[in-house]
């Protein structure tokens, strides 16, 4: 796949204007390298703003038929102690400016409580972005600190692009790092370990710590955007958890149909790799992520507005797998803790199809289908994830609306235990209600 990138990322985007996505006016789309990577070239030298999410789930918090407790998949994160909950899910301030002409600067901290802050099972806030860009050379902008590494377009948008509270699990597992005590050791199996709550170090948000070069050409509607990025596997709070360096890069071109910034109309092709060699119980572990995307994007905020998402993903080596349960006091620590199969020879993929219409210029109705296939290679852990969002939004603003969403979710086992079949048949569906509001 890698080798055939150009022809792939044409192909992609030849497809999608034969099937006939004509321009209408609106915009409602983006390319995040320029807008995460550089200030706007007003911005003045210190600007401030920032988000916040006050969110509402609820599910039944269903036991399972055998252990009769309430599953892990089944409990609201960070802390998953209640299955029905509020808090505040993100909360954001941020701070960008132009130093000079060529040099523009990005900081920002995370004070919501979700995985990012949820280090040794406490809550620690962090700084979450932070980099330095500058642009005196021609075709290579230079990114350095801590930066939205190039991967998914799902795992790159900024959070005003956001159609539902809970992400794609494919996303959200096989791209959102959890990081882990390295100088934790317990063995479950010869294939994998052990990792209790208090030796998770938080996610990394999709970032990592480095330097990426990257720039976007335009020649007529068309737009090719490149990144690649050189950096550390770690976060703030885990520090470096590697000795080799990790790569990420990501082609992209683009057909813009009108409108510019956060919310322009386009059809975008993208293809992508990430490689990291995370280092744990003194041994050096293979990571490697891959996939393409398509996206089609018009009229936001435009009665009949529409988007079409896509988007498939793989990886192999280093694979975790969430606990099942939460409860410590469980026999099997199998049960109550992640489990890690870093191995190169374990895989998994998934992909997501999403649709969405403004029905008017507020009232937007989206739908979502979502499927994660996790260590197909090993009968024993083998879980596929099936997830239909049903959501619907109200949009005071581009940057300020309500997202309410059904989740209705399986989980198959295609090799069950006692066990993993009583948890399987006791999974929720979810409803998520969430106000994004941004100043």
């Amino acid at each position: 796949m890698i080798r055939t990138k150009p022809l792939l990322l044409s192909g992609v985007v030849s497809a999608a204007l034969a099937a006939g996505l004509l321009y209408a006016p609106g915009a409602e789309a983006a390319n995040w390298f320029e807008l995460q990577g550089i200030s706007p070239a007003k911005a003045p030298l210190f600007g401030v703003s920032g988000f916040i999410e006050p969110t509402i789930w609820a599910q039944p918090g269903t036991e399972d038929g055998l252990l009769h407790e309430v599953p892990h998949i089944n409990l609201v994160g960070p802390d998953f102690s209640h299955g029905t909950t509020a808090g505040i899910l993100r909360a954001r301030i941020m701070f960008r400016g132009n130093l000079n002409p060529n040099i523009s600067y990005f900081v920002a901290g995370e004070f919501g409580n979700n995985g990012f802050t949820r280090v040794r099972g406490g809550y620690q806030p962090g700084l979450i972005d932070g980099h330095v860009t500058f642009s005196y050379i021609p075709g290579a902008r230079v990114e350095m600190g801590l930066i939205r590494a190039p991967s998914s377009e799902g795992a790159m948008q900024g959070f005003m692009s956001y159609n539902y509270v809970i992400s794609a699990t494919v996303i959200n597992q096989l791209m959102d790092q959890p990081m882990l005590n390295s100088a934790y050791i317990s063995k479950d199996s010869p294939a994998g370990y052990l990792i209790p709550g208090t030796e998770k170090l938080g996610v990394n948000g999709y970032r990592y710590p480095g330097a990426m070069v990257f720039d976007w050409f335009r020649n007529g509607p068309w737009e090719f955007t490149y990144g690649a990025m050189v950096g550390m596997y770690g976060t703030v709070a885990a520090g470096n958890q590697s000795n080799e360096p990790m790569e990420a890069v990501r082609l992209q071109e683009a057909y813009i149909l009108g409108g510019k910034g956060p919310f322009r109309s386009d059809i975008q092709g993208g293809i992508w790799y990430q490689h990291a060699v995370p280092r744990f119980d003194g041994t050096n572990y293979d990571m490697n992520r891959y996939g393409v995307d398509l996206q089609y994007l018009q009229g936001y905020m435009h009665r009949w507005g529409r988007q079409f998402r896509f988007e498939y993903m793989r990886g192999n080596g280093w694979i975790d797998a969430p606990a099942a349960f939460n409860k410590a006091d469980l026999k099997k620590a199998a049960l109550y803790q992640t489990q890690l199969y870093p191995g190169i020879g374990n895989k998994a993929w998934g992909y997501m199809v999403e649709g969405g219409l403004f029905l008017t210029k507020n009232i937007e109705v989206n739908l979502r289908y979502d499927y994660y296939n996790r260590l197909p290679n090993n009968p024993a852990q083998n879980r596929i994830f099936k997830t239909y969002a049903l959501g619907l939004q109200y949009h005071f603003t581009p940057l300020t609306k309500v997202m309410a969403g059904y989740y209705f979710r399986t989980l198959d086992v295609p090799h069950p235990n006692a066990t993993s079949e009583s948890v399987a048949s006791a999974v929720d569906n979810v409803f998520a209600l969430q106000a994004m509001i941004a100043f």
